[in-house]
């Protein structure tokens, strides 16, 4: 953390005033809505040590690892006083609407986040110039920015700095934006007031619950992430459990579907930032195009894309999936049966699987 704010001034500041000066400044940067969270997060921290015990991290080892210290930010970052949380929108302009891509089995459906560039660089970079404009205005103080970088519990963290509430499907939910957001952090050492947290506005709907493809929001605000589709195809290195193949269908990127059903996106706006716009065509790409793709081909298309960071193998992995989901065709079956001997046992074994769904029994 930077030098700590000093002793004299901080006597002096204008603490509430200042805490509305940097929702303002968060707004004209680009954020859709800034809030202040202390650090007092013993409720989220025994319901992670609980998902932790009951193994719904899977292999997320390093979930693990950290621990308690994703509850405790003044142990992550020695000094933190609180935690000013931000929000931007994501929701991709001029995208191919899900349900079109999600009703096409032949097409390759990517998690609308996921469209665009990588939104790590572009929401540090934000968070980083909103702490600038603080120290431009009271001079040096210890800060540190987080955008998926370290162990913190964004969600809790936001929905205490009264930015949303945590839905049932353990997202955070906004009035005027739905889900469909990225969250980022600024650790400080300033003791400003921190803001109300919001009210809870999921009611007695259920429709998260019962849309999710493999029943992995096993109770309300209770994710098993062995079962998610997000992590199936993004987090798990290794074979995706043969019995939750067939529910994963075309989606070889994340999923969506909780986010998709949910009353309170009927509220979210598209995304003014350019950076998260469609590229590759990824919104109207067919699986046989996509796993035709070589190495070097996926590297280069996905530069800057959160996708890249998975690697060819998975991704591969992912669309021979979606291939063996998909209905029998010609162009299909020769698709799979070109990368039958892959160098990859993982593929290969993907492929067998995807083969044996469109090979009739003897």
């Amino acid at each position: 953390m930077a030098r700590s704010a000093d002793v004299t001034r901080a006597a002096e500041q204008d603490w509430p005033a200042l805490a509305e000066d940097i929702g303002r400044w968060g707004r004209e940067l680009g954020f859709q809505a800034v809030g202040i969270a202390d650090t007092a997060l013993g409720t989220e921290e025994r319901r992670l040590l609980d998902w932790l015990a009951a193994g719904r991290h899977g292999a997320m080892d390093y979930m693990a690892r950290h621990g308690a210290k994703r509850a405790r930010p003044a142990e992550l970052v020695p000094g933190t006083l609180r935690v000013i949380t931000a929000r931007i929108d994501y929701l991709p302009p001029r995208a191919r609407a899900s349900a079109e891509v999600l009703g096409a089995p032949g097409s390759a459906y990517v998690a609308r986040y996921a469209l665009g560039r990588d939104y790590h660089k572009l929401l540090r970079a934000r968070l980083e110039r909103l702490a600038r404009r603080i120290r431009d205005a009271i001079g040096d103080f210890g800060y540190r920015v987080f955008v998926d970088s370290a162990p913190v519990l964004e969600v809790a963290l936001a929905a205490k700095s009264g930015i949303g509430w945590r839905g049932k499907h353990t997202l955070l939910l906004s009035r005027d934006g739905g889900s469909w957001f990225f969250l980022g952090e600024i650790y400080t050492d300033l003791p400003l007031p921190p803001t109300p947290a919001q009210a809870e506005h999921c009611g007695r709907c259920t429709a998260c619950l019962d849309a999710c493809p493999t029943g992995a929001i096993v109770a309300p605000y209770e994710l098993d992430a062995r079962r998610c589709i997000s992590y199936l195809t993004i987090e798990l290195p290794g074979p995706i459990p043969e019995v939750l193949r067939p529910l994963i269908g075309n989606r070889v990127y994340g999923c969506d579907d909780c986010q998709l059903c949910c009353p309170w996106n009927r509220f979210a706006r598209e995304s003014a930032e350019e950076g998260f716009a469609v590229r590759n065509g990824l919104d109207r790409a067919e699986l046989v195009a996509l796993f035709a793709w070589t190495p070097a081909e996926f590297d280069e298309r996905l530069r800057g894309s959160a996708i890249r960071r998975i690697g060819y193998e998975r991704w591969s992995r992912n669309l021979a999936v979606g291939l063996g989901n998909a209905p029998s065709t010609p162009e299909i079956i020769a698709a799979l049966e070109a990368r039958a001997d892959d160098p990859s046992a993982l593929v290969r074994e993907h492929v067998a699987w995807a083969l044996a769904r469109h090979r009739p029994r003897a």
